[in-house]
């Protein structure tokens, strides 16, 4: 049995809705991954969209700084897949981690 440490997600529906919304343009980073034949990137994705799913807040943010760091300034994931999917996808992020950093400052 997993003991959550927290409150709920639902107890947090601005942090919750901004996860799961991420989490579907997570699945789009996924799909056109795989359709590209980008065994990097969908590795480095898979696990992304059932995480942001998924996780208690407290773990959230980790998965939303993993999931940014593929914009690096050297390798970044704009380029290798569309910019009409990378770019909805690291500001849903940054909704998520901006989300995150109100609750923190909330107390």
């Amino acid at each position: 049995m997993t003991t959550r440490r927290g409150p709920a997600r639902h107890e947090a529906p601005a942090i919750d809705a901004a996860a799961l919304h991420a989490a579907r343009l997570a699945d789009r980073l996924v799909d056109a991954a795989r359709g590209r034949g980008s065994a990097r990137w969908t590795a480095f994705l898979e696990p992304i969209p059932d995480r942001l799913r998924d996780e208690e807040i407290r773990a959230l943010r980790a998965t939303a700084l993993r999931a940014r760091a593929a914009y690096g300034p050297k390798d970044s994931i704009r380029d290798a897949l569309p910019e009409e999917l990378t770019e909805p996808f690291r500001e849903a992020i940054d909704r998520l981690l901006k989300e995150l950093a109100r609750r923190e400052l909330a107390g």
